[in-house]
């Protein structure tokens, strides 16, 4: 057999999307997950809005976040015994009623109801990502087909945090935070309808073994690759403060928006690139490379603070964070016991949001040292995460033949 695989066994980005079910649970799953970066812009806006403290607004934002990172293994547990379908309507429809809660209800004026319908909101968020993630070996069943519909679920969700904090500013710059929030609530809930009336919804998940209480977190590979995700979300958190620690620094607000859309637009050009690239590589080498890509290309950050070339370096580490995240979803597909999938997915996601708020709190804690002292927290982790990959590869052996998934 030869190495190099022909060129019909390599398909491209138009024949994942030729899929069956392919292009409607993506586009569902993307309107259900716009929420998730529009709310954080629209929480502090509502509470500025109404005369309520900065502090406020933050910390719903915050508690948002949080709750969303808890929630989320929980109800990828919940799918993984059940099916997506009713467990995204369900959580759509709390999550929308929250949200509109929010939008009427005032929340400087009443912070504790404001409180508790964030967190109910993040909590409730349907598990849409780790769902869709779960079921691409089943959409997608050929090895080849899977790595190109992870790479465009990877790299289309910069989209998601691109547009989501555009849509949340403009809608409360030509409307209200009311507005913004209201729009939350309609979007999550219509796509989380668009998901769950697919059929690949409605597929009952494959259990092959019973479920043990720990679910997926007794794969010790995944669990290596959860440590080095809590890491990347650490490096991205901290990136943000960065950017708004060097706006500060040359008075230039653009700046703060500029350095994050440099390093989403970069992960997006990655996504495609690696989507159409016949790496031939193991993927436990494919994760290797794109972490130690990612991890030097962000170490030229700590050198500079001058506003162009760092506009322009921080681009170039986003050309390996679509791979690494599609790498990484791959793996923990792989990984994760039978009847887990989910579960290991709605993880993933979770580590790298609670990774993101350590890495913001952290880095603001240095923000009163300048850029250069920001800089060193993602830097520094970016190398971490690398580092946990590379110290114990031989936890992703058996990984490069994908298991069979039955509809």
């Amino acid at each position: 057999m030869p190495l190099t695989p022909a060129r019909s066994s390599r398909p491209g980005l138009r024949d994942v999307l030729a899929r069956p079910h392919v292009p409607a649970m993506l586009a569902g799953t993307l309107v259900s997950r716009l929420p998730t970066a529009m709310a954080p812009v629209a929480l502090l806006l509502a509470v500025r809005a109404d005369g309520g403290p900065v502090l406020l607004g933050g910390l719903l934002a915050a508690l948002y976040g949080l709750a969303a990172a808890i929630g989320q293994p929980l109800l990828g547990r919940v799918v993984d015994r059940t099916r997506l379908a009713p467990v995204t309507a369900v959580s759509g429809a709390v999550t929308g009623a929250a949200f509109a809660a929010l939008a009427v209800l005032g929340c400087a004026e009443h912070p504790f109801a404001a409180t508790a319908l964030a967190v109910l909101a993040g909590a409730a968020t349907a598990p849409t990502e780790p769902g869709l993630r779960a079921l691409w070996p089943r959409l997608v069943p050929d090895h080849a087909a899977q790595r190109v519909a992870f790479a465009l679920d990877s790299a289309s969700q910069e989209l998601i945090f691109v547009a989501g904090p555009l849509v949340a500013t403009l809608l409360c710059q030509l409307a209200s935070p009311a507005a913004a929030l209201g729009a939350s609530a309609l979007l999550g809930a219509g796509g989380c309808l668009a998901v769950s009336v697919q059929i690949p919804a409605r597929w009952a998940s494959p259990r092959r073994a019973p479920v043990r209480w720990s679910g997926p977190l007794r794969s010790r590979g995944l669990l290596l690759l959860l440590a080095a995700m809590t890491f990347l979300g650490v490096n991205l958190g901290s990136f943000n403060v960065l950017a708004v620690a060097l706006a500060d620094r040359h008075a230039s607000g653009w700046l703060a928006g500029l350095l994050p859309a440099a390093l989403a637009a970069g992960s997006l050009l990655g996504g495609l690139v690696y989507a159409r690239s016949p790496w031939s590589m193991p993927l436990s080498r494919q994760l290797l490379c794109a972490a130690g890509g990612y991890a030097i290309l962000f170490a030229p950050l700590a050198f500079t603070t001058a506003p162009a070339p760092t506009v322009a370096l921080s681009a170039c580490p986003g050309l390996y964070l679509s791979p690494l995240l599609a790498v990484s979803f791959m793996l923990s597909d792989r990984l994760a016991p039978p009847g887990t999938a989910t579960e290991a997915a709605a993880w993933m996601i979770a580590v790298i949001g609670v990774g993101q708020a350590a890495g913001t709190a952290l880095a603001g804690r240095l923000a009163e040292h300048g850029p250069a002292a920001v800089a060193a927290v993602p830097v520094l982790a970016a190398a971490l995460a690398a580092a946990v990959l590379i110290a114990r590869t031989d936890l992703f052996a058996g990984t490069d033949t994908p298991r069979e998934k039955s509809a």
